[in-house]
This record gives C-alpha cells, sequence and structure tokens, in this order.
C-alpha cells in the first residue's frame, strides 16, 4: 500500500534545486521546479547508479553528475545520452510548510 511520507520543510529546497531523501532501503531524489512544483524520481542514474542530488537542476530537466546524462523531472524520461533507461517519477505535493512523496 501507498503512503504519503514527509520528506522535509518546504524552505529546504530552493526553486529549480534537487536533495537526496533515503527511506527504507530506497533513494529519492525530490525537487523544487523554477514555479515552486514538488517532483520526485528514483535517486540513482540509471546508468551509473550515481547520486542525481549531487546534478544540477535546469528548468524541468536534472543533469547526471557523472556522465552529464539528462532527465525530464516531471516525467522520468531519459533525454541524453549516456542515459537511456527511464526514471521512476512518484507523485509529491506541498501539505502545509511540508513536502511529501507517495511511495
Amino acid at each position: 500500500m501507498a503512503d504519503w511520507i514527509d520528506v522535509c520543510a518546504l524552505d529546504d529546497i530552493d526553486p529549480e534545486d534537487v536533495i537526496r531523501f533515503d527511506h527504507d532501503s530506497r533513494t529519492f531524489a525530490v525537487y523544487r521546479l523554477p514555479d515552486g512544483t514538488p517532483c520526485a524520481t528514483d535517486g540513482l542514474c540509471t546508468h551509473e547508479k550515481v547520486h542525481l542530488a549531487d546534478g544540477l537542476v535546469m528548468d524541468d530537466q536534472i543533469e547526471c553528475p557523472k556522465h552529464n546524462g539528462r532527465f525530464n523531472i516531471r516525467t522520468g524520461a531519459a533525454l541524453r545520452a549516456p542515459v537511456c533507461v527511464n526514471l521512476a517519477t512518484y507523485p509529491a505535493r506541498i501539505s502545509g510548510d511540508r513536502i511529501e512523496i507517495l511511495i
């Protein structure tokens, strides 16, 4: 059964930024897009298993810090080689002054 999980305070992630969030044995990347919308994806690049939270957010894309592959944050789509496998995405919401994800 999926549950909404508290990640952090809204102010802990600046717009156009990302943080790492570990829960149980999984790692997630949690973002705030430039318009303030929260999003969440798997936290590891599908190419080399590098933490995406160390990458660069540009508009609605995350660039992997190792080989500069890019993913669409909203859809998880692989956009630029060497990545070719999409990321899983998870619903995210703002609840009061907190960000939560559904996992």
